[in-house]
């Protein structure tokens, strides 16, 4: 994980807005053949020839999408990148640029963001992204982080949600649920500090949880993964309101029905522990937690031995007939129908 350290602390406001962006980025290098220009023009200049471009931006608010009582600020960073490269790769594409704007409050000092910067530096660098653009400006209340992705691909490999076929195989990366049960763990200890300032927790039992809450990382691998096993997904989406809002939007995007087998949803057994312990359902978990950022996507069943036995990919369940509903086909045989009550900033 990163760490933070204790520092000085320096007003930005003798910086002013230009002088503040120019000490972010000052070492942020260009390592995109498409980047012509990055910052320091009115606008970033890319070029990506034959290569279709693909783009998505999201907005985290403080207080809505995390709390900096347990978010150290590196990771903060770092998880704001995360955020938005995981829906490029949700295309099928690859991540080479991003930008980033903050809203800062005036309790916040320059060491504060150096640090948030050091986590965006930590992506960009590890993930093969450059940082070419962004905005700051002021806030009255909290921090706002809002990261604009992009990303480029052929567009006969583009994976849109709409692009299922009847039968095709329904597949998930990696395993789901943790990200949602390292916030519970966090969120109990902060209560617990509370009453109890001395306390030290003991997250060690908890590390995958909190790690995948705290420091997610996008699935590159994966997109790298499927093109090494020449296997080309009919349509893709990242997991990252819960699955079944996920499975929902291919189901209504590709105007298909859905049946996913309960008892083939991948789960670490540190969730599964960690579900007992705060006596909450494991499959609900994963199907509505959210924040997993992991990869689910439909392929043709003639595909299906380029995959097979592959533990980084699991077979959950099947495309269906035109305009059917989904389904959750549980470990008795029950079909139950899926609902969306995964994470929703609005409730």
């Amino acid at each position: 994980m990163l760490e933070d350290k204790d520092q000085e602390r320096t007003s930005i406001e003798k910086l002013g807005e230009f002088g503040l962006i120019e000490h972010l980025t000052k070492d942020f290098k260009i390592e995109q053949k498409s980047t012509i220009k990055g910052i320091g023009d009115d606008a970033t200049v890319l070029d990506f020839k034959d290569k279709k471009a693909v783009i998505s931006t999201d907005l985290l608010i403080e207080g809505v999408h995390f709390d900096l009582s347990y978010m150290p600020l590196k990771h903060l960073g770092y998880k704001a990148v995360m955020v938005n490269l995981s829906d490029i790769y949700a295309m099928n594409a690859t991540a080479t640029q991003i930008t980033i704007s903050i809203a800062v409050s005036n309790r916040f000092p320059l060491e504060a963001l150096e640090e948030l910067y050091a986590g965006v530096a930590m992506a960009c660098k590890t993930y093969n992204v450059d940082l070419v653009g962004g905005d700051t400006t002021s806030s009255k209340t909290g921090l706002m982080i809002s990261v604009t992705a992009i990303g480029e691909a052929n567009e006969v490999n583009i994976a849109y949600r709409s692009g299922a076929k009847p039968n095709d195989l329904l597949v998930v990366s990696g395993d789901l649920g943790a990200a949602y049960m390292g916030l519970q763990v966090l969120e109990r200890e902060k209560e617990v500090f509370k009453v109890n300032p001395n306390s030290q927790p003991d997250l060690e039992p908890y590390s995958y949880l909190v790690e995948r809450q705290l420091k997610p990382e996008a699935r590159k691998d994966i997109i790298e993964l499927l093109k090494k096993l020449d296997v080309h997904p009919t349509s893709m989406i990242d997991i990252s309101d819960g699955l079944s809002s996920e499975i929902l939007h291919l189901s209504k995007s590709s105007r298909l029905g859905i049946d996913l087998y309960e008892d083939k949803i991948p789960l670490d057994p540190t969730v599964i522990a960690a579900c007992e312990e705060f006596k909450m359902d494991s499959t609900l978990i994963a199907l509505s937690g959210g924040e997993d950022y992991e990869l689910l996507f439909t392929l043709d069943q003639k595909e299906f031995p380029k995959i097979k036995g592959n533990p980084n990919l699991t077979v959950v369940g099947h495309t269906t007939g035109k305009d059917e509903d989904a389904f959750l086909i549980s470990r008795n045989n029950t079909k139950i129908p899926l609902t969306a009550q995964g994470w929703n900033s609005f409730t």
